[in-house]
């Protein structure tokens, strides 16, 4: 059965603009990433601080966009037809949940 060429192309251009705001993300997470680590490495040779107030906000910024970018990959998903990624609401472990495990593990 054929389908609209109309509808086709709506279909499309809905995609690309799917996948291009997943890749714009991805980028702006990176680039905030290498950011952070710039950051980070300056300030630590400066200051012997391990966390001042940029990092906290350049983290907090980072998994906000973390967060939007689960959402962004799930609606391109969708708009394809494809399942949702298994695993990919996961969310990495604090500090002080790892220290606890440690402890097990050691124990």
């Amino acid at each position: 059965m054929a389908r609209d060429p109309a509808f086709v192309l709506r279909y499309l251009a809905e995609v690309e603009e799917l996948a291009e705001d997943v890749l714009a993300a991805r980028q702006q997470i990176v680039d905030l990433d290498v950011k952070r680590n710039r950051n980070r490495e300056a300030l630590r040779a400066l200051l012997k601080d391990p966390e001042p107030d940029d990092q906290a906000e350049l983290d907090e910024e980072i998994n906000n966009l973390r967060k939007e970018l689960r959402v962004k990959v799930n609606r391109l998903y969708e708009a394809q037809g494809k399942p949702e990624l298994k695993g990919f609401n996961l969310n990495p472990m604090s500090a002080e949940e790892m220290k606890l495990i440690n402890r097990i593990l050691e124990g």
